[in-house]
């Protein structure tokens, strides 16, 4: 029997989903086919709308190896496992003749710990919490958590938290989850037969494809210790994501609470000596951090540094004790042991690693009203670590709908360690052993030029920070009437999204104003596309995760040009880098971060081939200033104007053309 070709299985697996075959999806499965049979590397630019999944899924089970692909979000992972995955596996199944197995992994404490459920946290600071679990009703939040936790314990059969609807708090769920440090391991628990995080590892060592998400894959990536089984090909999607879930991965972080909390919970398992140790070295740390002020350390203060390394060396007598410790009057003593061990450990780590000073490192305080000063570090850049732990031995595939910032993939190209397109593995070159990889964009099937307007408000005045902009406030005003509500404001920062939120319910009742925070994202978004009239204003999250096709989402505003905040720390410190070796700092840093997001926040107007509107950016520099040609680049292709007057009329074109056509569909019922 002759082998099926690409054509034929894409084919099957496309009429399986209900899906249209797309000249982009075609393209793409193509290229994908190639990098794996090459062994070689590929970033695709796969537009809204192109069946992406299937462009890469198809190619992937027909060659027949092992395969990870990473997601960065959970409706994605959702998506894949639940709909994309069956369906396309049992339509291969008659043509390829095998039926791959796929699987599910994630963190482990991702997953219900049997033993932590039915034997309780280790008693310290939240002693008498599962005390709770044997009261008749009771009252708490938590308390009803920890009861319904227990029930669905009994009828799940993956234990994993995305699975509980409705979902639990983080403390409810920290009760009865592990790190993977506090896990005894499945030989020495008694509950490692039934454990839900073992089972899923198994499952996905015995499937064909491994669906995970960006953050296990760094860790297997960065740790050293492989969580991921072998595999030969990795596909990353939304790999626009990839590089901040990575630092944040490799991001550290000291607090007085988790000092303090390790102290309590290695006090009763060390002897005196080594816990007082430990105890005065926390308190030192706790004065400093009380007097911390927000900001990035050049350079460690000396009275920190001492107190870091206090606290580094303490940590690691404690270590040592809690070694050799067997203390037979603690119950389950193995559980408790654990848990102290992981939580002095990660105080002795981030300490040793700050003290160390790496000049790859960069390291910040941070303070936070509810939960006061931590002091943190984090990688300069992931680069480096991306290069030679991603690329080194395996064909990686990364797609995302905005790879291409300013016009080509170098941009994101550099972030991940690799060499601008076309330079990597040139003989006698510098860039002789970097990763050989290739940049395709597949386009879209949306006629972005006739279904969607670019408006700059050039007439505004340049946003100040933190200042209050009437004349933007005016103009967004009138925009939302224009448009008959439908709106979707994307905010650079939270105040700016509250304060716009508070002015305009006040100016515009009429029209009601969603914000992000006052409910669930999955609850907003609901009634934001339930009713064409509300709008919804937000932030960072909704500038990538919205998805309301239709004319419930016909105006999409983005205050301003999203470029980091000038005093992020950890944005500054890459862009001082790139400027000390003589590159443009400011267009390598933030002008791409603000490019990926502009292009995330535009592509949330146009999700299906029938929707009409208008992404309005009320920032004059997107067209005075010098970059502004290089963030337009990075948007789709709309139809470009600052002509405030064309484009209230075209808005309220577009209203009036889908009040008709919901007057239409309600007659025709």
């Amino acid at each position: 029997m002759t082998k099926p070709s690409l054509p034929e299985l894409l084919h099957a697996a496309v009429t399986a989903v209900g899906g249209m075959e797309r000249p982009g999806q075609v393209a793409m499965a193509e290229a994908v086919a190639q990098a794996i049979d090459d062994g070689s590397h590929l970033l695709v630019q796969a537009g809204t709308g192109t069946g992406k999944s299937l462009g890469y899924l198809v190619p992937a089970l027909a060659h027949g190896d092992r395969v990870v692909v990473a997601t960065a979000t959970l409706a994605l992972q959702r998506q894949l496992v639940e709909r994309d995955l069956p369906r396309t596996v049992d339509a291969l199944h008659p043509l390829l003749r095998r039926r791959p197995e796929f699987a599910m992994l994630k963190g482990r404490s991702n997953y219900l710990c049997l033993h932590r459920l039915h034997e309780g946290m280790p008693q310290d600071e939240e002693e008498g919490l599962f005390d709770q679990f044997e009261a008749a009703a009771p009252t708490s939040k938590l308390g009803q958590d920890l009861l319904r936790l227990r029930d669905w314990s009994d009828e799940t059969e993956t234990g994993d938290r995305d699975d509980l609807t409705p979902g639990v708090s983080d403390r409810a769920w920290s009760q009865v989850s592990v790190s993977s440090r506090e896990c005894l391991g499945a030989s020495k628990c008694a509950y490692g037969a039934e454990c839900f995080a073992e089972m899923a590892r198994e499952r996905a060592k015995l499937a064909e494809v491994v669906v995970t998400n960006h953050a296990l894959l760094a860790i297997d990536a960065i740790e050293g210790a492989p969580v991921l089984p072998q595999h030969e090909v990795l596909i990353v999607d939304e790999a626009h994501e990839l590089v901040s879930r990575v630092t944040g991965v490799a991001t550290g972080e000291l607090t007085p609470g988790q000092v303090n909390r390790a102290v309590r919970r290695a006090a009763k398992l060390v002897n005196e000596k080594a816990a007082d140790q430990l105890q005065t070295a926390a308190e030192g740390f706790e004065r400093l951090m009380e007097l911390a002020l927000p900001g990035r350390l050049e350079e460690i203060p000396e009275d920190l540094g001492y107190a870091l390394m206090a606290l580094r060396d303490a940590a690691r007598t404690v270590i040592s004790a809690l070694g050799s410790t067997r203390d037979k009057s603690v119950q389950d003593e193995d559980a408790v042991r654990k848990q102290a061990l992981a939580s002095v450990e990660t105080v002795h780590d981030v300490a040793e690693r700050i003290t160390n000073g790496s000049e790859w490192d960069v390291v910040w305080y941070e303070r936070h009203d509810r939960f006061g000063a931590s002091l943190r570090v984090a990688p300069m850049s992931v680069s480096g670590l991306l290069r030679e732990k991603l690329f080194a031995d395996r064909s990686v595939v990364l797609t995302s709908a905005t790879l291409k910032l300013g016009g080509d993939f170098n941009g994101v190209g550099a972030s991940l360690g690799l060499a601008p397109e076309g330079i990597a593995g040139t003989a006698g070159s510098e860039s002789e052993d970097l990763p050989v990889w290739k940049g395709i964009d597949v386009g879209s099937p949306f006629d972005y030029r006739k279904q969607g307007i670019l408006y700059v408000a050039k007439h505004l005045s340049r946003p100040a920070r933190d200042g209050e902009r009437g004349d933007m406030l005016d103009e967004l005003t009138e925009l939302i009437q224009a448009a008959g509500g439908r709106t979707l404001g994307l905010f650079s920062s939270m105040r700016g999204a509250q304060s716009a939120a508070e002015a305009l319910r006040a100016r515009i009742p009429e029209f009601p104003i969603l914000l992000q925070g006052e409910e669930t994202l999955g609850e907003l978004i609901k009634n934001f596309a339930a009713d064409p009239k509300t709008c919804l204003f937000g932030t960072l999250s909704l500038w990538q995760g919205v998805d309301v096709p239709g004319a419930s989402c016909q105006l999409v505003v983005m205050d301003k040009i999203p470029f980091p905040r000038p005093d992020d720390p950890l944005m500054s410190a890459r862009q001082k880098a790139v400027e000390e070796n003589g590159g443009n700092g400011f267009m390598a840093v933030a002008a791409t971060h603000a490019a990926l997001l502009m292009a995330q926040g535009a592509g949330r107007l146009v999700r299906a081939s029938g929707d009409r509107g208008v992404v309005a950016v009320l920032d004059p520099r997107l067209a005075t200033a010098r970059y502004g040609s290089y963030l337009k680049a990075s948007l789709p292709d709309f139809w470009y104007t600052t002509d405030r007057n064309q484009v209230r009329r075209s808005l309220a074109a577009i209203d009036a053309a889908a009040k008709a056509a919901t007057a239409a569909e309600t007659e025709a019922q």
